[in-house]
Order: structure tokens, then sequence, then C-alpha cells
């Protein structure tokens, strides 16, 4: 039955809030509870004839207390000393405050309040970019973008060998670029010369950071594409456009060579055998009329008239075999009759076929001509022929 239920007389003597003595009392002392948890530890107990009664008991009561809390805080302690390192970094062991070691990825222990890790991310390529307006050799002024790869290969050097390894990378980075931009002229910063001022800044930078150990590898640097100030860039784009048409022009002249000089040279080639073909035969015919007339000169010496008649017969044989021109040259008479046989045949190759027929007639009509003519000629050369019989048989 509750205490303060009705009915149940009088309820304040069996108030709980309320001690023996009839004095009211509130709720429970913390201080008092903290107190009593330590008196049973074996940390304090209640002063008088109850604590040297206990005699040599009390004694053993703290030992066991403390025995307790040195082996929780040994578990604990014990407990926060894992630690586990990544798959992309390395750790960095120092043991008061000094490098001890160098730990690979995965779970650890250390002491604690003795060893403290600290870990570097050794796999990943970081990246800054290095930019500003750069004086070039020939005092012109350019805007410069230089973005650089790096990764850390060294976790204690880069840790412990400068203050901060990546401002001293990128101030080492901004003096190489700028060297190499004040020792190049503005045309091979912004056109031809930009792969020669990547790679030198790069050797350059390397050369810098060396003596430092910053515990860092640069992987690659890439020069952006530069840019005059804006108050001159639509000249320099002129410029630009200008080098890039010369650079074309030179490209189209290089193939146009390359395909015009193979056939120059067979030209030359083909002139050339040519020429040594003619020169051999020039030589062989000219060795040949000699021989022909080193063999004709006995014969020429034996019957001179005989063979002058029979060499011109021979020339005018050859002329006459390559013309399709006839000549009819009539005995006794001053006239030569020409008969053009090769306008005859020209035109019969030239006309249709219907029309031969009548190149035929004319070619009869021609034929009579030249026949009655030469009959005439005949004619007049007998009977010229007769007054010089009878001129004669007079004189005889």
């Amino acid at each position: 039955m509750a205490w303060n239920q009705p009915g149940n007389g009088n309820n304040n003597d069996r108030d709980p809030w309320k001690n023996q003595g009839g004095r009211e009392q509130g709720p429970p002392d913390l201080d008092e509870a903290v107190k009593n948890l330590l008196a049973k530890l074996g940390f304090g107990g209640k002063k008088g004839g109850a604590g040297r009664s206990s005699g040599g008991s009390s004694g053993g009561l703290p030992t066991k207390g403390l025995g307790i809390i040195a082996v929780l805080a040994l578990v604990v302690w014990f407990i926060a000393g894992f630690y586990t390192v990544k798959e992309a970094e390395r750790g960095v062991v120092l043991r008061f405050g000094q490098y001890s070691d160098l730990v690979e990825s995965g779970l650890h222990w250390r002491p604690v309040f003795i060893d403290s890790v600290e870990t570097v991310d050794v796999s990943n390529v970081r990246q800054f970019q290095s930019d500003g307006f750069m004086l070039t050799q020939d005092e012109n002024v350019v805007q410069v973008e230089l973005d650089v790869q790096y990764r850390v290969v060294n976790p204690r050097d880069y840790l412990y060998a400068v203050e901060d390894a990546d401002n001293s990378l990128q101030q080492a980075t901004d003096s190489a670029l700028r060297f190499v931009v004040g020792h190049s002229t503005m045309d091979e910063v912004l056109t031809v010369g930009r792969e020669n001022v990547r790679a030198q800044t790069l050797e350059l930078l390397e050369t810098i950071i060396a003596p430092y150990q910053l515990g860092i590898q640069v992987v690659d640097v890439n020069l952006l594409p530069a840019r005059p100030p804006e108050a001159v860039k639509d000249a320099f784009d002129d410029a630009i456009a200008a080098q890039e048409d010369e650079q074309r022009f030179i490209r189209e002249a290089e193939a146009y060579a390359r395909e015009i000089e193979p056939l120059a040279r067979g030209q030359v080639r083909r002139l050339l055998q040519e020429a040594q073909a003619y020169r051999e035969q020039t030589v062989l015919r000219a060795q040949g009329e000699v021989a022909r007339f080193n063999e004709l000169l006995p014969q020429y010496k034996a019957a001179p008239e005989v063979t002058r008649q029979r060499l011109y017969l021979e020339t005018l044989e050859r002329i006459y075999a390559e013309n399709a021109k006839v000549f009819v040259d009539v005995e006794g008479s001053n006239n030569m009759m020409y008969l053009p046989l090769d306008k005859i045949l020209e035109q019969q190759r030239n006309r249709p076929t219907q029309n031969r027929s009548n190149d035929s007639e004319a070619m009869m009509n021609s034929r009579s001509q030249s026949n009655s003519t030469s009959n005439q000629s005949s004619s007049q050369q007998s009977s010229s022929s007769g007054r010089v019989s009878d001129r004669s048989g007079g004189r005889g």
C-alpha cells in the first residue's frame, strides 16, 4: 500500500524524505553519493571508532581498487594505440617528437603518448598553376600560365626537410619559369618555341629543388597558351595568323617541290639518255660514212666518172624516196613538170567516200594532160633530134 494512500492515518510519519528524527530531508546529495562510492573502493571511510575497529582489513580495500583502475587504464591505453594507414598513404612515426620509422598501409599499433603518426598521400598526383605577367628577352610583356603535376616520393623529407614543401615548390616553379621566359623572345613563348620553354622550365625546376630534398618528384609541366596584354592582343593575333600562313605556304611549297622534283629528275635522266644515244648514233654514223668512203676511194680512183655518176644517182634516189612530190624531167627541154601526188592523196583521205569517184576522174584528167604534155615534149625532142641529125649530116 502506498504511503500517501487515503486512510493510512498519519501519512507524514511515513514520508521517506524525512529522517527518523522528524527533520525534513531533500533529494540525495551528489557529493555524498560520490564519497560513498569512493569509500567502497577504498579511497576513504568514516572517521572514528568504526575506522579504527576495522583494523588491518582497511589496508587491502584501497589496493584492490587501484589495481582495477590500473587494469582498466591499461586496456584503454592499449586499444587506443591501434590506427590504420590508407592504401594511398604512408605513415611517418615519431617517437617523443623524433623520426622513428616509416610504415606502409594497413593496421598498425603504437604506444599512445610515446609515438605519434602522421600520414602522407604518396600515390595521387597533385597539381598547381603558376602564372603572372613576365618580361621576355625582347622587352615584351606576356601573361604565362604553367600547370605543374607532382607527387610525394619521400614522406619524411616532405614533412620535415623544409617548413612547407608545397609552397617551396611553387616558389621554385615561379623562379624557373620567369628565368626561362626572360631568356626567350615573345614569338617563342607565344608560338614556335612553346615546347622548348616547357622543357627548359622542367629541367631548371628539377635542378633548383634537388638540393632542398623536398621529397617531391615533378611528374610533368604543361605550358598553357600564353597571352599578350589586352591592349595589344589584336595586333599579336594578326602577327600569329601571319606566321601560321607563312608555315602553311612553306608546307605547300615543300609538297609541290616533292611532287615536281621526281618528274624533273625523270626528264633530266631521259634527256641525258637521249643525248647519249644521239651521240653514239652520230659517232657510229660518222664512222660508217668514213668506212664507206674508204671503201669507195679505190673504186673512184679506178673509174672517176662512173663512180661520180653512181653517187649522184644514189643521192637522188635517197632524196626522192623520202619526198612525196614527183618531178618529171623531159630530156632536151628546159621545162620540168610537177605532179602533185601528195596533195591528191591528202584530198583523198579527207574527202568522204562518195566523192572519191570525182577524185579519180580528176586524176585521170591530170594523167591524160601529163601524157599529152609528155607526147608533145617527145615530138619536140624527136624533131629537135632530127634537126640535129640533119645538121650533123649536112656538116658531114
